[in-house]
């Protein structure tokens, strides 16, 4: 695997995240209003939120290294 392949794997990986956390959000916002409006409890969003961020993490540990965060990824 060459370089170039290397960069565009991270860089997908990078839209993927930020996609996915971006309509994490969203979606989140919209059931948090319906749960308050309509349920009277907060249980649905809970269980949305726990199951769709642990997929958020996965997105998240895929597309940044441990390298990337501190600063060591220079070269």
């Amino acid at each position: 695997m060459d370089m170039r392949e290397k960069i565009e794997q991270k860089v997908d990986a990078e839209i993927k995240f930020k996609e996915n956390i971006f309509k994490y959000f969203i979606v989140n916002v919209i059931i948090a209003f319906i749960s308050f409006i309509f349920l009277k409890s907060f249980w649905l969003l809970i269980l949305v939120m726990f199951f769709w961020g642990i997929e958020v993490i996965d997105d998240f540990l895929k597309a940044y290294s441990f390298e990337d965060i501190v600063g060591y990824a220079y070269r």
